[in-house]
This record gives C-alpha cells, structure tokens and sequence, in this order.
C-alpha cells in the first residue's frame, strides 16, 4: 500500500518537473534552478508544450494528487505529498497570470506562495519615522538625514571583494560547526551591474552556486554579513545544496531538482536565508565579528559601530514598507514616481535605490513578501519548537530540520 502511494507520489513528481520546466520556456525567470537530468529539460525545449496544454495538465496531476489517500503515512511521505499539492496550484495560478489573467497583490500572494500578507496602516510607518527622527542629527528630511548618516559606512569598491570574504569565511564556519555540509561545496562571486536586486544565488547543482553582487549603488557595511549568510551560510547556498544531496540524490525526489521562483517553497528560501543572518551571527555577536574584522577591512572607525546598529535596527523596523508600495504599485493605485516616493519617505531609500526597487517589482511583483513575511513566519515557527536565542543549539537544530524538508508556509503557522 505504501509501496504504491510513493510510486504514485514519484510518478506525479516527475510530471511535476516537466511542467515547472515548461513553464520556463514562457517565463525567464520561473526555473532559478535545475540541476536534474539534462535530457529532460533538452525534451521540454524539443515538446514546447502550449500554456493551455501546461494548466491543462496541472490541473489533471493535481486531481490526480489530491485523490490520492495519505492517512496513515508517515509524515515525510505527507510533507512530500503537500508540498506538490501546493506547488502545482501555484503553478496553475503562474500559468494563468502568464495568460493575462490579473491577480490583486494579496491574491496573488495567496494563489503563488501559500500566504496572506498582513497589512499596515501609512501610521506604522509614521511612529517608526518619529523614532528615527529623535536619533538623527542635522537637517533635512528623516530620508536624507539618514543617507548622510550612512555615508561613512559605504564599502569602498577597492575593499568589497576583502570585507565580504571575511564575513563569508565567519559565516561558512559558523555554519559548519551545526550543519554537515556536501564535501565539495563551493562558490564564485561575481560582482554585476544594472540589475534590479542587490544579490543573487544561482546554484548550478552538485554542491556549487554562482554568487553575484549587485555594485550599481553603494553598499553599506551591514550588508556585509547578510549577503554572505543570505545568500551562502546558512542561507540559499546551504539550502540549495541540502535539497540537491538529501532529497534529490540521497531520496531521489526529481522536484528537489528544480526550484520554481515564484512558488510556495520561495518563500521558505528567503524566509531561511534571512533568519539564518539572525542566526549565525546573534545579537552583540554580530556587531562584536564586524568592529573587530570588517569594519578594519572597509577603512571604517570601530567606535561607530554600536551606532550605526543602533540606527539600523530600527530602519529594520520598517521593513514592510515595501510591500505596502508593492501592494500600491501592482493594484494600481499609486504610479511609479508615487511609488517611489513612499519608499523614499517610509523605507528611508535614495531616490535612485527607490527607482531601482519599482524595477524589482515591475519583474518580481508579490515576490517581495518572501523576505519580511517569510523572515518572521520562519522565526516564529522556530521559536513556537524550541529554538529561542537563549537556546542556540536547538536554533539550528530546528532551522536545519527545516532546510531539509519540503514544508509549505502554511505549514509554519
């Protein structure tokens, strides 16, 4: 009996694969990864299935799926079974978005990545701009206060390539004393222009990834160690690397091949990616690594740093900004230059990095709820099993339970 339900279970799994790549021929950006069987992805290209003929199929495997009886299984085999539950119905909802349907933002959220975004009144952000008002000296706006604030603590470009190898070296082995990690694991950072993120994981399969960094506006210090734990340890890099050697290869679950971007299983990469900053690098040990190792490297005085933190975790505060100028902006009811200037006023960003961050929504869309919605689902669920900062050990016990299952975000409340 079980036998059966996991050939079955298999065999969806492999039609699965072949719609995510398909869907891929129509949306560049929907297969971030593939590292499965060449041959496979050479017939998708060969077949060109229609988008009518993709949702047509989707929708026949996800019946197929959902009739299926999972009772009594045990709980990896039901975890698998939810997971291509909902991939697939965020799949059918990507196909029909590529077909010109129109999706609210918060539809959109639900139908792609299994969630509802919270929303918040201009008034949150309004109390959190007070605060930074009261701690920051001189003139002008909150916004400009706080870009001139932050003016001393940009990484020269001559020094990004030094600061982020010292805090990927930490983070990497930070990471290693919780999590084995494939033996041959590595990466490439390659530092890019005229993108609408400010870093990128591509992983390749078999342990490795291709890291690059945004340099078209100035990157501060702080960003530092989160994109080498975001993006690398324990973030994309050990997760990517988890799937393709525990699921796929040691499992060998062919979804675990392929990561679909805009679908549920996103917002558990980004969600990871960045507790996992939160988690390598608690608290004051954070701010103790960067006066003693980075802020050295990037020319930076040491004494500022409790400051700058200071300042920074309030600015953090703010982070849903985004997606109520995302909401605005996808929904229609502010334009791009409005847009713009809600982040500006409320996210504290440049004008320039404003304009980047609409491009960002112009191709990603909904996709911004990942980080902040996805941090904090992430860290609840954590938290709710035992792994508070007062208990590190269980901290990454947990998060690596969690990287290496295929769990949903409504799995997390």
């Amino acid at each position: 009996m079980i036998n059966n339900l996991v050939t079955a279970i298999s065999r969806i799994a492999d039609t699965y694969v072949n719609l995510v790549l398909s869907v891929g021929q129509y949306d560049d950006s929907y297969v971030d990864a593939y590292y499965g069987p060449p041959q496979l992805l050479e017939q998708v290209k060969t077949e060109k299935k229609s988008l009518v003929d993709i949702k047509s199929t989707a929708e026949k495997t996800l019946w197929e799926l959902l009739s299926l009886d999972v009772k009594g299984a045990e709980e990896i085999i039901s975890l698998r079974h939810q997971y291509l539950s909902k991939q697939l119905q965020s799949l059918v909802a990507r196909v029909e978005m590529l077909q010109g349907k129109k999706f609210t933002f918060d539809e959109e959220a639900r139908a792609l990545y299994d969630v509802t975004p919270p929303t918040y009144p201009e008034s949150h952000f309004q109390e959190i701009i007070s605060e930074m008002d009261k701690i920051l000296s001189g003139r002008g706006s909150v916004t400009e206060r706080y870009e001139e604030f932050k003016k001393e603590f940009i990484i020269p470009k001559d020094k990004l390539d030094s600061v982020f190898q010292a805090a990927i070296v930490e983070c990497r082995k930070r990471t290693k004393q919780h999590i084995d990690l494939p033996a041959n694991e590595s990466f490439t950072i390659e530092y890019v222009n005229n993108k609408p993120w400010s870093g990128y994981n591509w992983y390749k399969g078999n342990g490795f990834s291709l890291i690059q960094m945004n340099t078209d506006l100035p990157i501060y210090i702080d960003r530092a160690v989160d994109l080498a734990a975001h993006e690398g340890y324990p973030g994309h890099h050990v997760y990517n690397s988890i799937l393709d050697t525990i699921l796929y290869r040691k499992y060998g679950w062919i979804e675990a091949s392929v990561y679909a971007l805009f679908s549920p299983q996103s917002l558990i990469a980004e969600g990871t990616a960045n507790f996992g900053i939160e988690v390598v690098l608690p608290g004051t040990e954070r701010v103790e690594f960067e006066k003693k190792n980075l802020f050295p490297l990037a020319g930076m005085d040491t004494n500022k740093a409790e400051k700058y933190y200071k300042v920074h975790e309030l600015f953090l505060k703010l982070a849903y900004a985004g997606n109520e100028a995302a909401r605005g902006y996808l929904d229609g009811t502010m334009t791009r230059d409005e847009t713009a200037e809600w982040l500006v006023k409320y996210a504290l960003m440049s004008p320039d990095r404003a304009q980047q961050r609409t491009r960002f929504f112009d191709t990603y869309r909904s996709y911004v709820i990942n980080y902040n919605l996805g941090q904090d689902l992430v860290k609840q669920y954590i938290e709710k099993l035992g792994g508070t900062p007062d208990k590190p050990q269980k901290r990454w016990e947990e998060f690596k339970k969690l990287i290496s299952s295929p769990r949903l975000p409504s799995g997390l409340s």
